[in-house]
């Protein structure tokens, strides 16, 4: 029988075949396949019954939790499209995302109760607030609560889902503000299981075959269990976190509360023998590798027996911390690269082979196609913007409304459709791919993609800023960090404390920059175009 490709028909068929697999622990919090199914059934019911139809967009505005999956297949179940809330976001920016996506329902969780508060009333198409409890007051008088609701109803029938459903994630955008990258779900749950062989899983080439490759692996007692250090929030955490071990019948780990805590993570691994985890380069890696080298100085190193492999993807990791790793235990390190709108590739590194940071070949169904049309030649000095076709990546439909960007980033080639996510490339004489860095100016701090435009015009609301210009530099442990060159007013003193303390109001931590630098005059272009090529260069003389 033909499986339904979507999500939630594919995991209802998983929690028939292992019901008492452990599907998901966070914590003390255990449930299996079957709580896991019955749970998101009655919150599906819920959804209907607060009048969300097939198709209907659903926010979650969670942090890593048992709460987020159920809810994300309560939402699938119906149909509906999950949407992905950053929870780090301050009001104005919930309000551009739950509006934008066009959300009728939110889960949220009850510590950002205030934050619903300055927003609810302005978004008067969102048909139930849904509250998760974490201890906090509950403050959102049309809060509904997760509890109440999944006591209150019954499993939701299961139903022949249309193949149009659509998945979408968030992500940044040129412009600074977030944008819902369009999925078919049915083309997106295929590439799911080619990443899956490409992560070495010998799974079948017929997708309907899967069932018999779950109880194999069930039988070998080498069902997946997947600790997501990440957050769900991201694709990183939910599509490689999540979704990879889900379609396998295996166990997504999530650590309870908010923060990044090595030791949380190499106990937990030890706890539940875990068999893969989940990171953003080195912001992650490093302190678990210092972590890792404390424990083992300290004669109590942790036991790693049952981890297989790390896989990191958003940024790359560096040598020397795979190496680092390696020496402690002998896995797979897997590095990723790639964006939303489609993966480019990836690279392996075990202790027989030559850890580096990633390693890209030309492979078929990847282009780099020149500003002019003309495809890029190898070992010419040539600059194009690499293309990825469905034949290595999961093309998405578009961005949710905004067909500009859309026929701007997917594009035919010679009947052939492309992603085009940005990302400039020289393809050397032997076909390695040396990539050059977005033609945006997007900055990459541990594995958040922050917009100068974003940062730059919430400076830019302070009396005494008359302009700004907002640069990353290179920072070991995340990557890139935002450096903020400012000029103000008539060349008042500016209290850099104090400006960025006003900052937090307007923008979300991660934004925030790690330092402010003052210039008498900002250099812009003519046409008003910002320099950032002197902005950079001037707050590297500055803090050298």
């Amino acid at each position: 029988m033909k499986m339904n490709l979507n999500f939630a028909s594919i995991w209802e068929s998983i929690a028939d075949l292992i019901p008492n697999q452990n599907a998901m622990i966070c914590g003390e919090d255990q449930k299996t396949w079957s709580e896991y199914e019955d749970l998101a059934s009655r919150l599906a019911t819920s959804l209907v019954n607060a009048g969300l139809q097939t198709h209907a967009k659903a926010g979650i505005y969670l942090h890593n939790s048992n709460e987020y999956l159920i809810s994300q297949f309560a939402i699938f179940k119906i149909g509906g499209t999950p949407i992905n809330v950053n929870y780090r976001y301050k009001a104005d920016e919930l309000l551009y995302l739950l509006d934008n996506s066009d959300c009728e329902a939110l889960f949220y969780q009850a510590c950002y109760g205030e934050e619903i508060n300055k927003i609810k009333n302005s978004l008067p198409n969102i048909k139930a607030w849904i509250e998760i409890p974490d201890g906090s007051e509950s403050v959102v008088e049309e809060s509904q609560q997760y509890g109440d609701l999944i006591k209150a109803c019954e499993p939701m029938n299961r139903w022949e889902r249309p193949e149009d459903i659509v998945y979408m994630l968030y992500t940044g955008g040129t412009t600074g503000m977030p944008k819902g990258v369009m999925y078919n779900q049915a083309t997106f749950i295929i590439g799911m299981f080619k990443t899956l062989r490409a992560m070495g899983f010998s799974i079948p080439q017929e997708i309907n075959n899967i069932h018999n490759y779950i109880l194999e692996l069930k039988a070998k007692k080498d069902l997946p269990v997947s600790l997501v250090g990440c957050p769900l929030m991201h694709g990183t955490g939910m599509w490689l976190g999540a979704f990879v071990p889900h379609n396998l019948g295996g166990t997504v780990v999530t650590i309870p509360g908010l923060g990044f805590d090595p030791e949380k993570i190499w106990s937990e691994c030890s706890r539940v023998e875990v068999t893969n985890i989940v990171i953003v380069g080195d912001a992650f890696a490093r302190p678990m590798l210092d972590s890792l080298d404390t424990a083992k100085k300290n004669n109590s190193p942790y036991d790693l027996s049952s981890l297989k492999q790390i896989t990191s993807s958003g940024v790359m990791w560096s040598a020397e911390v795979k190496a680092g790793l390696l020496e402690h235990h002998d896995m797979r390190l897997m590095d990723t690269f790639g964006s939303t709108e489609g993966g480019m590739g990836a690279s392996i590194s075990t202790r027989e082979s030559n850890p580096g940071t990633a390693n890209f070949k030309l492979n078929p169904g990847m282009i780099v196609l020149q500003d002019n049309g003309n495809l890029v030649e190898p070992g010419s000095d040539d600059l194009g913007l690499l293309g990825i076709s469905g034949e290595v990546a999961m093309i998405p439909i578009g961005y949710y409304k905004d067909e500009k960007k859309s026929a701007e980033t997917f594009r035919e080639y010679k009947g052939t459709r492309y992603s085009f996510p940005g990302d400039y490339a020289k393809i050397e004489a032997d076909g390695r791919i040396t990539l050059l860095g977005r033609g945006s100016n997007c900055i990459n701090s541990a594995g958040e993609k922050i917009y100068p435009e974003e940062v730059e015009e919430a400076i830019k609301k302070d009396p005494l800023v008359f302009d700004c210009l907002v640069v990353g530099l290179t920072d070991e442990r995340f990557g890139q960090k935002i450096i903020a060159v400012v000029s103000t007013v008539g060349n008042q003193e500016l209290n850099e404390i104090g400006l960025i303390s006003r900052l937090r109001e307007r923008l979300a931590g991660y934004k925030m920059p790690k330092k402010v630098i003052f210039s008498e005059v900002i250099q812009r272009a003519p046409n008003g175009k910002a320099n950032y090529k002197w902005a950079k260069s001037f707050a590297e003389e500055m803090l050298s």
